[in-house]
């Protein structure tokens, strides 16, 4: 098999610049943990350089025949395919030890893949990946800014995220439409958030899902409060920090219990 069609179906666009995918592998520190899973490795550019970094258990979960049956063709070294959907993948069953993730993200199923690392945010140490150039600039962003949002608040609650680089239309095939970014997360320190983390990501959810009215407004539309006086309801949702959205978390659950 000489090469892999890319189906519209599962958002393939394959990387084909080895410079750039050297570049993906390279930023993967490896600090803290042995265990690897590449997502959706296609045609295996960034396979390869990852092989060369000797990972102590490096996997790749691929949910494409044609992608599965072109590594095993082409990479005699690749031991451990998971012929899966990484969104269906049962993480903890696999992996016994702390894991770094890394891959070019399908564009329609990136943010997914993304609060599946959220819900194992405990055992997946760090995370680099390419995507929408739209998307990784989105949970970069800070307070203040138009684009920051849900998936902003909650992964920096637990990460600490850099965007390394941008990458063009031109090194794909076939080409998106749209510019790619890479972007790394490493987890932080936090081990709780000092609020009930559920409720936490509700209120979060619940505020940005009217984000152009003021907190006042946007909780009030989904908790029955007993009292709404709080000094920062007159702010919008994208001008408070993760602290304060916990802050938030914390006021509205106690409001809720009447103490």
């Amino acid at each position: 098999m000489n090469k892999v069609r890319a189906k519209k179906s599962l958002g393939q666009h394959f990387l084909k610049d080895r410079n750039i995918a050297a570049l993906i592998a390279d930023s993967l520190t490896g600090e803290g943990y042995n265990s690897v899973i590449e997502i959706g490795p296609g045609m295996g550019i960034l396979t390869g350089f990852l092989l060369e970094r000797h990972f102590k258990d490096f996997r790749v979960v691929e949910i494409d025949y044609e992608s599965v049956h072109y590594l095993e063709a082409n990479f005699p070294g690749l031991t451990n395919i998971i012929r899966a959907d990484f969104l269906l993948l049962d993480i903890d069953s696999i992996f016994h030890e702390k894991l770094g993730v890394i891959g070019n993200f399908p564009y329609n199923i990136s943010t997914q893949i993304l609060f599946k690392v959220l819900d194992h945010r405990d055992k997946i140490l760090e995370v680099t990946g390419m995507l929408q150039k739209e998307v990784a600039e989105r949970i970069c962003a800070g307070p203040g800014s138009k684009t920051y949002g849900i998936l902003s608040v909650l992964l920096q609650a637990y990460y600490n995220i850099e965007y390394l680089f941008t990458v063009p239309e031109n090194v794909f095939s076939p080409p998106p439409k749209v510019k790619s970014g890479v972007v790394r997360l490493r987890r932080n320190e936090t081990i709780s958030l000092g609020c009930n983390e559920a409720f936490f990501t509700k209120v979060v959810k619940a505020c940005f899902n009217q984000r152009r009215k003021t907190l006042r407004n946007s909780v009030r539309a989904v908790f029955e409060l007993k009292s709404t006086e709080y000094p920062l309801f007159h702010l919008r949702p994208e001008q408070l920090s993760v602290i304060q959205f916990v802050n938030l978390t914390n006021w509205i659950e106690d409001n809720l219990m009447g103490r």
